[in-house]
């Protein structure tokens, strides 16, 4: 069992900068590849990114490449999404997932715990 615990999210403005956190309690932290997903309004939950067990591996949605950097803390159970040069259309709920694999995958179907979510809101 896995608990997950999503922090960071807020109102800012376009190009603005953010870190999200993610604490994670269980034992097979370690082990599960990590990812960010979010929820825009009125869309489907999509991929951000997401980093493997180790760390040694990560992939980017197209659409955040350059601008978007997940980490991980294996000390501290922890997962960051840092965000740079926010967008409005970035603006969405922001939720971390432990993955059933280690590896670095982005399709939502090897994720089986998810946080409840934060809430980044970028205005123009």
């Amino acid at each position: 069992q896995v608990q997950l615990v999503e922090s960071g999210g807020g109102l800012v403005q376009a190009g603005d900068s953010l870190r999200l956190s993610c604490a994670a309690s269980g034992r097979t932290f370690s082990r599960s590849a990590m990812g960010w997903f979010r929820r825009a309004p009125g869309r489907a939950r999509e991929f951000v990114a997401v980093i493997s067990w180790n760390g040694v591996s990560t992939y980017y949605a197209d659409s955040v490449k350059g601008r978007f950097t997940i980490s991980r803390d294996n000390a501290k159970n922890t997962v960051y999404l840092q965000i740079s040069s926010l967008k409005p259309e970035d603006t969405a709920v922001y939720y971390c997932a432990a993955a059933v694999v280690a590896r670095a995958s982005p399709a939502i179907r090897d994720y089986n715990y998810w946080g409840q979510g934060t809430q980044v809101t970028v205005s123009s």
